[in-house]
């Protein structure tokens, strides 16, 4: 099999499940990492067996690598997937695909003139339990969707990542960092958003760090950490969400879909698996549904192999950019929409990605 080169740059904490995922697709070949530290990418490559690592210009100048992976803190995305793409490769960032719309904007009209592809996380969209949820949805196991809800609460993240003053910067919150993986779930599911509403706050203007190695240092909120919103989807499902990082406790599920023949209990979108729990007008309780899908453990990486089969066939990606581009939009929009006290009328849109074939091995996708 002709396999596609892959070189990653950004060797934080994200790096790992990466290197170990995208070893596992026969048609992709990990050949190099990278990063501002080159002792971190010289450990990452001994832990996984990776062949070279590098500078992020020796990378970006290696011919034989096609595909980029940008695991680099929100901030660089935007600017380091634009010098993948200068240097003529394919890229798939680590969500956000930028910090806002502009330089998302930059970044597709970049690839475009090139004709270059655009990937995004998150792809755990892909796994069994959420294209499980998409296959009961286009059976029309709950009928015509309604509406749904989605929920992520939690305190933050400075009791246990080593350097999290960036989820509080602009650009940062809960909605930039955990909201990609429920609204591309919802798009997934439901198709793309019209026109959303909002509301948003800063609880906590500071937040002490408990975690190692940086214990007892004071960061400065400055975005918000409590975001609620409202979305119109476009095919007239209407849909809520919250995302936090106030809360101390919650029982709130993590999505929901409501059709008008029954509803549907979706598994968290930061995984892979399962379970799909169902309940139509007709059942007493609710019951799992059998995943119809394979892909259920920590498969991170499978929309690079994705992209890589999509290169060779011709035929479109499912972690897009512009799926990752609309996400963004809306997320930025719930923000604009507080500012504003308006409506914000989501200027872009996308198609629903694919859904992927039944029974495929879990080291290949569909070419």
């Amino acid at each position: 099999m002709d396999r596609t080169r892959v070189g990653i740059i950004g060797c934080g904490n994200i790096s790992g499940a990466y290197l170990q995922g995208g070893q596992s697709y026969r048609n992709l070949e990990i050949a190099a990492c990278a990063d501002v530290l080159p002792e971190r990418a010289a450990a990452k490559a001994a832990e996984f067996g990776v062949p070279r690592s590098c500078s992020v210009e020796e990378l970006l100048a290696d011919p034989s690598i096609e595909i980029v992976v940008n695991l680099t803190v929100p901030k660089a995305h935007a600017e380091v997937s634009l010098q993948a793409v200068a240097a003529g490769k394919h890229v798939h960032a680590e969500k956000p695909l930028a910090t806002c719309r502009a330089d998302g904007a930059r970044l597709m009209a970049a690839a475009a003139e090139k004709g270059l592809r655009v990937g995004c996380a998150p792809d755990t969209f892909m796994g069994g339990g959420h294209q499980t949820c998409r296959k009961l949805i286009d059976d029309g196991a709950i009928g015509e969707p309604v509406g749904a809800t989605a929920f992520m609460l939690c305190h933050g993240h400075e009791t246990w990542h080593p350097s999290p003053e960036f989820y509080y910067e602009v650009g940062g919150g809960p909605m930039m960092d955990m909201g990609p993986y429920y609204l591309t779930a919802l798009v997934n599911m439901l198709g793309p958003i019209r026109r959303i509403t909002g509301s948003t706050r800063i609880t906590f203007p500071e937040r002490l760090i408990t975690s190692q190695p940086k214990a007892g240092k004071v960061v400065t909120v400055e975005t918000p950490t409590h975001i609620a919103g409202v979305m119109d989807f476009a095919s007239g499902a209407v849909g809520t969400i919250l995302t936090t990082f106030d809360v101390w406790h919650s029982t709130l599920p993590r999505i929901e879909v409501y059709g008008t023949e029954g509803s549907l209990l979706v598994p968290d979108p930061n995984g892979f698996g399962g379970p799909v729990m169902i309940r139509t007008k007709s059942d007493a309780e609710w019951r799992e549904a059998p995943l119809t899908h394979g892909f259920t453990g920590n498969r991170r990486g499978v929309a690079v192999a994705d992209m890589a089969a999509a290169i060779r066939s011709g035929r479109s990606h499912r972690a897009c950019g512009e799926l990752a581009y609309h996400v963004l939009d809306v997320m930025e929009g719930f923000i604009d929409a507080s500012a504003n006290g308006a409506h914000y009328e989501v200027a872009s849109t996308c198609s629903r990605p694919a859904m992927l074939p039944v029974g495929l091995p879990d080291d290949a996708v569909d070419d």
